[in-house]
């Protein structure tokens, strides 16, 4: 190797060494191939940059979304891809769009999906908060039994506050059934508490199968309610998730017999015995 090749091998290296400590992986593994693209095609080294930082900005945030992905729990088969927007009220279908976007996560507004069981609301809340992540928010998903069990924890142990500290790391978090919580006075409290900390500041979505006017039956005390009812609609998108139920309407097609043409069908002998 002459002299010349082991200063430019020696300079890879001590790049190498360089991006390391200035924690860029992609320019570490991408710098050599993009250099034999930059000499071929007669690149200057603005260009040569610039292309690593891109690819380096790029990766940090596939990176990101993965992360956020994990800790958001969402179920990763309730995705936009398999919600049968069709059958969605051309009112939320008129809105979803809009909503995928994420501009009433930056305005920290809220999202209500009321309707009867297996209208969908869980798979579009799912469906628009994985859209979210993949624009940069931080989302996460839970019932909402799961949630006040949680803070009912950290209450227990002195650590409520640390508990919704944390909780408001994600910019929208996803309560699943609110209407099927029958809350006591306790877990109606830490509820409550998590509702009032996130108003005009952090973006709750919510599905329920009960209307506002039964919602008495989650807060139990008439004040409670209407105070968390308040909070919640100052700043709100409302979806009436109407129609028939996605999930009787595939069971349904599961029991409809199945009508086959005789070539189809179980064969059949020239003198018509089966």
């Amino acid at each position: 190797m002459t002299t010349t090749a082991k200063a430019e091998a020696a300079r890879v290296e001590s790049m190498a060494i360089l991006m390391r400590a200035l924690k860029l992986p992609a320019f570490v593994r991408h710098a050599g191939e993009v250099a034999e693209q930059a000499q071929a095609e007669g690149w200057t080294y603005q260009h040569y940059v610039h292309h690593l930082a891109e690819i380096e900005v790029e990766e940090r945030r596939r990176r990101r979304i993965e992360r956020n992905q994990k800790d958001s729990e969402l179920p990763g088969e309730k995705t936009l891809a398999t919600l049968k927007k069709a059958r969605l009220p051309a009112k939320v279908q008129k809105t979803l769009p809009a909503l995928c976007e994420g501009s009433f996560v930056e305005r920290g507004e809220n999202l209500l999906a009321f309707g009867l069981p297996g209208r969908g609301k869980t798979h579009l809340a799912c469906a628009l908060g994985h859209e979210l992540l993949q624009r940069g928010y931080r989302v996460f998903f839970t019932p909402t039994y799961a949630l006040v069990q949680r803070l009912l924890v950290a209450k227990r142990d002195l650590a409520l506050e640390k508990e919704l500290t944390r909780l408001d790391r994600f910019d929208a978090v996803i309560l699943d059934d609110i209407g099927y919580v029958q809350q006591s006075r306790e877990e109606m409290e830490v509820l409550f508490t998590f509702l009032a900390e996130r108003y005009e500041r952090r973006t709750v979505i919510i599905t329920s199968n009960l209307v506002f006017s039964e919602w008495d039956r989650i807060f139990k005390d008439p004040l409670t309610t209407a105070a968390a009812i308040d909070r919640l609609i100052h700043h709100a998108v409302i979806l009436e998730m109407s129609g028939t139920s996605f999930r009787t309407e595939e069971a349904k097609q599961r029991l409809e017999p199945q009508t086959t043409t005789p070539s189809e069908g179980r064969p059949t002998t020239t003198d018509g015995e089966v």
